[in-house]
C-alpha cells in the first residue's frame, strides 16, 4: 500500500503567540476517557508548537519532531508558518511549500502583513483551499492559484 504524503495541520502565528491561521487536516488524537474534546486538544497543541518554535534558537534547523510527527517551520517578519507532517516526509519540500505560500499571500496583497491576514481571513484561507486540499498539495504553480483567486472574488 503506497502512502502519500500528508500534511496533519498548518498553522500561522505571531511572536506573541496569537493564531492567525489554523487548518487542521487531521484532528488531534484526543484520550478515551474524552476528558479534553478536540477543540481544547487543539488549542493546547498550537500552544505547545508556538512555544516549541519561538524558543528555538536560530543555530538549529527548522525541524522539530514532535509527538508522531515532525513540525517544520519558518519565520518570516514576525509570523511563523508551521507544517506538520509524518515523519517520513521530506522536509526540504515542506519549507519550500511554506515558502511558496509567503510568495502566494505576498502577491495577493502585494508585500502582506499581519494585518491583511487578520482582516482578509478568509480570503487567505481560500488561498490556501487552492494551495492545499485534505492534507494533500494540490496546485504548486503561483499563477495558477492567484488566477483561480482572484476568479472567486470577481464572482463575489
Amino acid at each position: 500500500m503506497l502512502l502519500l504524503p500528508q500534511i496533519r495541520f498548518f498553522l500561522l502565528q505571531n511572536r506573541q503567540g496569537k493564531t492567525r491561521l489554523s487548518k487542521w487536516y487531521i484532528p488531534p488524537p484526543t484520550n478515551s476517557s474524552g476528558a479534553t474534546t478536540t477543540e481544547a486538544e487543539k488549542v493546547r497543541i498550537e500552544a505547545e508548537v508556538h512555544r516549541l518554535v519561538t524558543a528555538r534558537d536560530k543555530k538549529y534547523t527548522n525541524f522539530i519532531e514532535y509527538n508522531s510527527y515532525k513540525l517544520i517551520y519558518r519565520r518570516y517578519a514576525g509570523l511563523f508558518f508551521t507544517i506538520a507532517v509524518d515523519m517520513q516526509d521530506n522536509e526540504l519540500s515542506y519549507l519550500e511549500t511554506i515558502h511558496l505560500f509567503v510568495e502566494l499571500l505576498d502577491a495577493y496583497f502585494s508585500n502582506v502583513c499581519e494585518l491583511d491576514i487578520v482582516f482578509h481571513f478568509n480570503k487567505v484561507y481560500s488561498m490556501l483551499d487552492e494551495f492545499m486540499m485534505a492534507g494533500e498539495i494540490q496546485e504548486t504553480s503561483k499563477r495558477e492559484i492567484l488566477d483561480r483567486v482572484k476568479f472567486l472574488d470577481k464572482m463575489e
